[in-house]
């Protein structure tokens, strides 16, 4: 499956040729010219990484990173701007920005900071794969063994996806869960009828974890669930 890159520029000609460029090195690529249309791309989902220009009509590349990163903390950004004030630079990062390309720019060193930032991204992925072991409140689950195991004793042997879909919440626990990462990851597809079944599968784990006061899985209208432990943070 090919990578798949949310470019937001509001240039149409030069977002054009940076879309045809992208995609003769096999990137699949959408193209949005103001942050109020990337905005609305983005959250169909499915995307490995966003590039945005900074100053765009109807919603900036900032604002736009803004919100993006208080639903989704993973999807890398590279932020392409005219401006070269330090200030400025250092608030894309802040805001969480994986890096900040200044115009004019040589095509070749966008992709290069693509590849590096995307191998990156990989190898943390698969540092997440790896882990099998979780504690989530007062439960203990092994991943593998697909056993959810309360402090008290009460033991569930979880269905393959439950399991898929618990973990998903582990590795993201107290932070955003997008919807449309979670039925890519596991069901392969984001359509009407699996996002009916993720929601089944998600009442099946609240009724696992409602013996622990303090865990609650909730809805984040328009971006997915997050699974707060109230020990750690507040709704």
């Amino acid at each position: 499956m090919a990578t798949k890159i949310l470019l937001v520029e509001d240039d149409r000609n030069f977002g054009d040729v940076l879309r045809s460029y992208l995609e003769m090195h096999e990137y699949e690529v959408d193209l949005a010219t103001d942050g109020e249309a990337g905005a609305l791309k983005f959250d169909k989902g499915g995307y490995d990484m966003c590039i945005f220009d900074v100053m765009m009509p109807k919603k900036d590349g900032f604002t736009l990173a803004k919100e993006i990163r208080e639903k989704d903390k993973q999807t890398p950004i590279i932020f392409l701007t005219a401006k070269t004030l330090k200030q400025d630079i250092l608030d894309g990062f802040k805001i969480g920005a994986d890096d900040y390309i200044t115009k004019p720019f040589n095509s070749e060193e966008l992709l290069l900071r693509v590849q590096a930032i995307l191998r990156r991204s990989l190898k943390e992925d698969e540092e997440d794969d790896a882990k099998t072991d979780f504690t989530i409140g007062d439960f203990e689950f092994n991943f593998p063994l697909r056993i959810l195991v309360h402090s008290e004793g009460k033991k569930e042997k979880l269905s393959p996806k439950e399991a898929q879909l618990l973990r998903l919440f582990a590795l993201n626990q107290n932070e955003v869960l997008s919807r449309s990462e979670a039925l890519t990851k596991i069901w392969g597809d984001d359509n009407y009828f699996t996002a009916r079944s993720m929601d089944v599968f998600v009442t099946k784990l609240r009724k696992y974890l409602s013996i622990d006061d303090h865990l609650e899985i909730v809805n984040i209208h328009g971006s997915g669930f997050r699974l707060i432990d109230k020990r750690v943070v507040s709704e």
